[in-house]
Formats: structure tokens, C-alpha cells, sequence
């Protein structure tokens, strides 16, 4: 990196994009975001390619929603298998990786948030990169988890981006109903649940959320694989949610779940509902 960047503050003795980079991306329209980040990589770097790769909601695959200098876009992305490849490592691990690329350098880092990984950031480099460069790559990475995150409010991109073939109505519905990052990684615990969607699934699903002293946990599994079954895990978790942010105990929440399905859930699925809620002190069911 070549002297100081307009924009830029120096944080600990190293200079940090992340002011600018987030002005750049607020300002441009949230299915652009991450386009301004890889472009801005591409042009500070003289890089020959920078990507955004998304993981697909089957945790197998990652697909390449942008490259900077190149002409993609709309509903097309290469979807590439994560098993067995570099990409695979670098979420595993969730460190950065480099590598001789031609006569250039391959250098990915992971895009997460809290234990949630988003997906990955990968660049071409002319040369052997600097630890400053390095630091500028991780850093962009991190940015781009929150700029994901914000932008996906007002964007249905980075959905299509994790679907390999189109859901079911019922897979929709189940789609819907998890949780919105399926990890979560603090200093008081690490939590990660993992669900696709799908046909065959359309009743089960999980929803967490963390209290300032307390974290709520509930499992629901309906009878059935269809849309009735989906239907009926609406209800459960609408209930157990509605109960929940009204500060509703436990126990009560539980009771105003059971009574919701009594009351709405004729002609649907029945279902089992686990609801935990865990303090310091251990967890109560």
C-alpha cells in the first residue's frame, strides 16, 4: 500500500479502509454494495480479479455472485462444490489463505459475522502481497459480512444467491421461519444449527434468540412433510415468538404455543415442540 488514502484513519499504527469503504457502500444501492468493495479492491491493488462468493444454504457449495472487471450479473452465478477444495478450508478454519497463482497470488479470506459464515472474498494479486495488503484484505472481508447483512433487508440477491434450484411452497414457508444468521458466536457461548429447507423437510426448523442474561432456544417438529406441516410450525413459532418478546417465562410461553395450535391448528399437522431457555446458572426446559 502506497502512502495514506483519502478517507482513511490509522488505527493501532496501521492505516483502515473501513470509514471509507462503508460511506462507499452506503451510498450506493444495495444491490450494488458489494460490487463498490471489490471494485475498490480491484483498482487499489491493481488486482486481475476480485470476487464475492456467497455459501449456499446446503453449506456444499459457494456461488460467485460478483467479480469485479468482469460482466456478471443478473440470474446467472458459477456455482462451484466446496468439498474437497480450498474454499471448504478457508470456512473451516476461517483463515485467510494464500497461495501462487500463475505469476500472480491467490488470496481468500472469509467473510463472517459472529460465527456466521457468509461466504468468501477472493482476489487475484500481480504479486506477492504485503502484510499491510493482507490486512487490507481481511478487513474488506469483514466489512462485506455487514454490508451482506444490512443490504439483504431491501434485497431478495443474496437469497437467490444461496438457493441451488428454486424452493417449494413449503420449503419457502420453512425458509421463513429460521432464524436470520443460522450461528451466533459470543463471549458467553457459541451456538450453530443447521437446516435446509426442503420438501422433505418442511416442518422442522429451530429459532434462537439472546436475552441481556438469558438465550431462548426452541426446536419444533410437526408430523408430515408437506404444506400442512409447515403451516403448523407457523403457528409454533409465531406463538413462541409473540410470547417471547412480550416477556413471557418459559412455562408461559409453552402454554400460549399449545393454545395457538389448539386454536388455529385445525386440519394441519400435529407437532412436538422443545423450548429451552439457558442463564449462567444452566440450562431449564
Amino acid at each position: 500500500m502506497e502512502g495514506p488514502v483519502e478517507g482513511a484513519v490509522i488505527v493501532d499504527g496501521v492505516q483502515s479502509e473501513l470509514p471509507r469503504l462503508l460511506t462507499a457502500a452506503e451510498t450506493a444501492a444495495p444491490v450494488e454494495a458489494v460490487d463498490v468493495i471489490a471494485e475498490d479492491l480491484w483498482r487499489r491493488f491493481d488486482a486481475r480479479k476480485v470476487s464475492f462468493l456467497i455459501v449456499d444454504l446446503t453449506g456444499k457449495a459457494v456461488a460467485r455472485l460478483y467479480t469485479a472487471g468482469a460482466a456478471e450479473g443478473g440470474r446467472e452465478a458459477e456455482r462451484i462444490p466446496m468439498a474437497g477444495s480450498v474454499y471448504e478450508d478457508v470456512i473451516r478454519t476461517q483463515r485467510l489463505y494464500q497461495e501462487a497463482a500463475g505469476q500472480g497470488q491467490r488470496v481468500i479470506a472469509p467473510v463472517t459475522n459472529r460465527g456466521d459464515a457468509i461466504g468468501l472474498l477472493e482476489l487475484l494479486l500481480p504479486a506477492a502481497p504485503t502484510q499491510d495488503v493482507l490486512h487490507a484484505v481481511g478487513e474488506a472481508a469483514h466489512v462485506l459480512a455487514y454490508i451482506v447483512i444490512a443490504n439483504g433487508r431491501f434485497t431478495d440477491l443474496y437469497t437467490w444467491g444461496k438457493r441451488s434450484i428454486p424452493p417449494t411452497l413449503a420449503a419457502e414457508i420453512q425458509y421463513q421461519l429460521l432464524p436470520l444468521s443460522l450461528s451466533c458466536e459470543a463471549a458467553q457461548f457459541t451456538l450453530c444449527g443447521n437446516l435446509e429447507p426442503s420438501a422433505n423437510l418442511s416442518g422442522d426448523t429451530f429459532d434462537y434468540t439472546l436475552d441481556r442474561d438469558v438465550l431462548h432456544l426452541s426446536v419444533t417438529d410437526p408430523m408430515g412433510h408437506d404444506i400442512d406441516s409447515a403451516l403448523t410450525a407457523t403457528v409454533l413459532v409465531a406463538a413462541l415468538r409473540g410470547a417471547r418478546r412480550a416477556g413471557a417465562g418459559l412455562a408461559e410461553q409453552a402454554h400460549r404455543a399449545d393454545q395457538s395450535l389448539a386454536d388455529h391448528g385445525h386440519g394441519h399437522a400435529p407437532a412436538s415442540c422443545c423450548a429451552s431457555s439457558f442463564t449462567a446458572d444452566g440450562p431449564s426446559s
